[in-house]
């Protein structure tokens, strides 16, 4: 047990070193869930899907870390992506089937879903009475406002002059002809905050807040993905006014030109057309998407009336660096010397969830600390600054890419605020 332990603390501290190598991240969560830290691996295995949707590895691991830890609605819904991309539903005997292109054996059960597709991929066809429960996920009234998001004073600047002005502004908005529907692009590095500023904006509103991720909308059976996108928008409209939020949407909006099979395409036709709302009215229904990679997106969803505004959510200023290492110390006892604007100002670069891993990791340090000596103490600045020695930002390989897509693919000066960024910082 002691190895297994040491064994799982060195590859958390490599994972902690380069959080962006998911093989190693994918296989610390497989060792934590054998250790029993449910949890914890389902937080890895979530970390990996983020960078890799569409890993049928990472599914299946987070499906059954989620289960351990309690949460069997989350592990159904990784089950079905898992079963949707691995093609897990197919039965045996109705592959060796198609593939001999015979009939199906008379010991087939009669209840087997009919198989068609494309060649070399098999997908199952739905019967008509075979629906099942509604995929639309739980709504929310989210009890955090632009008010709760420190520092970001640009985003904030700009969410108000996309949605929450005209909002409160009715006479104003009917005056300009501003009307209530489009959409807006949330990109940046992973751990900024997009999906905390996206509740937070429904929560200045006081509109119904309704997550949208990739297990909500895909299914194994040919038609259901766009079925269930449908859904999800006839619940955003009779809920209006509500935001619609759309996790890491380049999964589910990728780039026609880069999808192999038509089954991806057809989800993004579906979503077009939700957006275009050519039979229904989206107005009250404001559409929130986000991701690490909008290069991936579509460009058909970025053109005017979808997902026509950008918003770059950079890594946390230093005034909102400093608030989170605020919430990071507060319940846990802080000796003097730890500084927090001291270290906001060390830690320029770091994403959000960074700063708050670099909190964690001072508190592990202390309470190791205490361990060793029998004796409770408080978490030390020499604490922190040892912590700093290892966790490091992670934001570097994002700008890496994201330098090149803004020098050499701006198209329309989509990537114009980005360029900025980074020629303030000598990054180009």
């Amino acid at each position: 047990m002691t190895s297994n332990t040491s064994v799982v603390t060195a590859i958390e501290a490599a994972v902690t070193g380069d959080p962006t190598n998911w093989d190693l991240r994918l296989h610390l969560a497989e060792l934590m869930l054998g250790a029993g830290r449910a949890a914890d691996a389902l937080s890895h295995a979530g970390a990996v899907l983020g960078a890799r949707p569409a890993d049928t590895a990472a599914l299946a691991l987070a499906a059954r870390a989620a289960e351990g830890a309690g949460d069997p609605e989350r592990s159904a819904a990784y089950r079905r992506l898992h079963e949707a991309l691995a093609g897990g539903g197919v039965r045996q005997p109705a592959r060796e089937a198609v593939a001999q292109a015979a009939p199906a054996p008379p010991s087939a059960p009669p209840s087997a879903p009919p198989l068609t597709g494309e060649p070399g991929r098999l997908r199952l066809v739905r019967d008509a009475g075979d629906a099942g429960a509604s995929v639309v996920p739980e709504s929310e009234r989210p009890d955090v406002t632009l008010a709760d998001v420190a520092g970001m004073e640009a985003v904030k600047r700009r969410l108000n002059l996309a949605f929450l002005a005209p909002l409160r502004n009715p006479e104003m908005m009917r005056m300009y002809g501003k009307s209530l529907r489009g959409g807006l692009l949330l990109y940046g590095p992973p751990g900024c905050g997009k999906t905390f500023i996206a509740r937070a904006t429904a929560g200045e509103m006081g509109a119904r807040f309704i997550p949208v991720g990739l297990s909500d909308v895909l299914d194994m059976y040919i038609g259901q993905s766009e079925r269930n996108l449908h859904e999800i928008f006839e619940a955003a409209r009779r809920k209006a006014p509500c935001v619609l939020f759309f996790d890491e949407v380049d999964a589910l909006g990728r780039k026609r030109s880069l999808q192999r099979h038509s089954g991806g395409r057809d989800v993004v036709n579906q979503l077009l057309a939700e957006m275009d709302s050519v039979a229904s009215n989206n107005d009250g229904v404001f559409i929130l998407a986000a991701t690490n990679h909008p290069w991936d997106v579509d460009s058909a969803l970025r053109r005017p009336g979808r997902l026509d505004r950008t918003l770059l959510v950079l890594p946390p200023d230093e005034p909102a660096r400093r608030a989170i290492i605020g919430a990071g110390l507060a319940g846990r006892p802080a000796a003097s010397d730890v500084d927090a604007a001291r270290l906001a100002r060390k830690t320029e670069g770091y994403s959000g969830a960074d700063v708050a891993h670099l909190c964690d990791s001072a508190a592990e340090l202390a309470m190791e600390a205490s361990l060793e000596a029998g004796e409770a103490r408080p978490i030390r600045g020499a604490d922190f600054a040892r912590a700093l020695k290892d966790v490091k930002p992670s934001t570097g390989p994002w700008f890496d890419t994201a330098r090149h897509y803004a020098m050499y693919a701006n198209e329309g000066g989509a990537y114009d605020e980005l360029l900025e960024y980074l020629r303030a910082r000598r990054m180009i």
